[in-house]
């Protein structure tokens, strides 16, 4: 082969490959964002819960624990949906705190759907 059949084969190689890694390194942040929302969301329910089985706290005050931690940890945005009550989990009562967010998404692609998280903390007698 000469040298005029290869002419400009090094340009497309190098935009393919580009985009590949392109697609592959945004796919890479996607997943790294929605583990640090999902573990962030996870310890601010945890968080909440304990706070609401103090001896003078309730379900209540755990919510609104909850809420105000994602509120600064993320963004009031994924506190829109925060629940919190009274379980029985193997035969020991816990406060269950349940946050629903959605799943965050990089640029216009990604997924769609919610997270829900739940904490607990055991309640004395």
């Amino acid at each position: 082969m000469s040298d005029t059949a290869e002419r400009g084969a090094a340009v497309v190689d190098f935009i393919l490959v580009g985009a590949l890694l392109t697609v592959f390194f945004m796919a890479i942040i996607q997943l790294t964002l929605v583990l640090h929302v999902r573990n962030t969301l996870i310890d601010a329910a945890a968080s909440g819960a304990r706070f609401g089985s103090l001896a003078d706290r309730g379900p209540a005050e755990a919510k609104a624990r909850t809420a105000e931690l994602i509120g600064v940890a993320l963004n009031s945005d994924f506190a829109g949906e925060v629940g919190s009550a009274e379980v029985v989990i193997d035969g020991i009562r816990a406060l269950e705190v349940t946050v629903k967010a959605p799943l965050p998404v990089v640029g216009l692609l990604g997924p769609g759907g919610t997270l829900e998280v739940k904490g607990h903390a055991a309640l004395s007698d």
